[in-house]
């Protein structure tokens, strides 16, 4: 014999998950937000210093670096290699790194991203390059790390500082 008992107490539980669910206030992720912009100034702040430990210890064991015009470089001993020439190179010419202007961050859970321009300019503050970039986070351990980073510049292929 069919027991419509069971079926009802299933029916009603799902009913309530789901109003639960839609009456649930989102997550406040103002300190998220505030904590993946903090990591984002101190990538610039390190890399305009010459340093090169700091900016690689801003990234996961398991991140992909995607730099334009070079293969993507996994994993954070190669991703501080690849920083170790360009970082000497930049800071050689005189350039500094700067958003313009920070963007805005998305987080949910233990994600984020940032969409974001930048500009670089040399010793006497003129712009020599511009662009954008756009870089994940991802938290580990209660630390926010980047774990996919990616940019290019607006100038014209070969003609640009990247």
């Amino acid at each position: 014999m069919f027991s419509i008992e069971k079926p009802l107490v299933l029916a009603a539980s799902l009913a309530a998950l789901a109003a639960c669910v839609r009456n649930t206030p989102p997550a406040d992720t103002t300190a998220d937000k505030a904590a993946v912009e903090a990591v984002s100034i101190a990538w610039k702040s390190a890399y305009n210093a010459g340093d090169v430990a700091a900016v690689a210890a801003l990234y996961a064991e398991d991140a992909v670096l995607s730099a334009p015009g070079a293969p993507a470089v996994r994993g954070n001993a190669s991703i501080s290699e690849y920083f170790v020439t360009k970082v000497a190179e930049f800071s050689a010419a005189g350039l500094t790194v700067a958003d313009a202007p920070m963007g805005d961050v998305v987080a949910s859970c233990d994600l984020a991203w940032q969409w974001q321009t930048y500009k670089v300019t040399d010793k006497s503050g003129a712009v020599v390059d511009a662009g954008k970039l756009v870089t994940l986070f991802q938290r580990k351990d209660g630390k926010w790390m980047i774990v996919g980073d990616t940019w290019n510049s607006d100038a014209t292929p070969g003609n640009g500082t990247n």
